[in-house]
C-alpha cells in the first residue's frame, strides 16, 4: 500500500494532468472558452476538494499551466489560476456540504474573470455584463457538470480517493508489522 505523501502526490499530479490537458483539448477543439459565456469543462474539476485535498495544488497547478500553454497574458495566468486556488480552497473547507461545492470557484472566479476582462484585456463591455456572464458559465461548469462529476464520483470514491488518514494508518501498522521504513 502506498504511504500518504505517495498517495497525496500521484492525486494532485493526476488532477493537475487532467485540469490542464482537458482545457488545452477544450482550447483547441470545442472552443466552449472563446465566447462571453465562458463554459471551461475542466472547472469541472473544482468539486474535487471534496474528495481529496491533493486537488487544491492540483488543480492550481492544472490552471497554471493551461492558462499559460493556451497564451493567456501574464496576469491572466497569475490572477486566473489564484482564483482557481482560492476556489478549491473554499470548496474543501466547506466539503461536508457537497451540494454547496461549486460555490466558492463559481463566486471567486465571477468576480476574478471580469477584472482581467476589464483591465487586463481591456474589453469595453460593463464589469457587470461580465460577471453575469462568467456566472453562468460557471454555474453551468461548476454547478452542473461538476455536481454530476461529483455524483458519478461518489459510488467510487474509496477507490479513486483512498481516505489518507486510513492510509497512513495502514501504513503505519505495516511498517510496524514488517519493521519496513518507507
Amino acid at each position: 500500500m502506498l504511504n500518504k505523501k505517495a498517495t497525496y502526490f500521484i492525486q494532485f499530479v493526476i488532477i493537475a494532468a487532467l485540469y490542464a490537458g482537458i482545457t488545452i483539448a477544450e482550447q483547441f477543439t470545442v472552443g466552449m472558452t472563446k465566447d462571453i459565456i465562458q463554459v471551461r469543462l475542466s472547472d469541472a474539476l473544482t468539486v474535487l476538494p471534496v474528495f481529496t485535498p491533493a486537488a487544491i495544488p492540483g488543480l492550481f497547478v492544472g490552471c497554471l499551466t493551461a492558462n499559460y500553454a493556451i497564451g493567456c497574458q501574464t496576469y491572466d495566468v497569475i490572477f486566473g489560476s489564484l482564483a482557481t486556488l482560492v476556489g478549491a480552497i473554499g470548496t474543501y473547507l466547506i466539503r461536508k456540504h457537497k451540494f454547496m461545492a461549486p460555490v466558492p470557484p463559481v463566486i471567486v472566479t465571477m468576480i476574478t474573470v471580469p477584472l482581467l476582462f476589464t483591465y487586463v484585456y481591456r474589453y469595453e463591455d460593463s464589469f457587470w455584463y461580465y460577471v453575469i456572464a462568467i456566472g453562468v458559465g460557471q454555474l453551468i461548469a461548476c454547478g452542473v457538470f461538476g455536481i454530476a462529476l461529483m455524483l458519478g464520483l461518489e459510488d467510487h470514491k474509496e477507490k479513486l480517493f483512498p481516505n489518507l488518514a486510513a492510509v497512513n494508518k495502514d501504513t503505519t501498522e505495516e511498517t510496524k508489522a514488517t519493521g519496513d521504513e518507507r
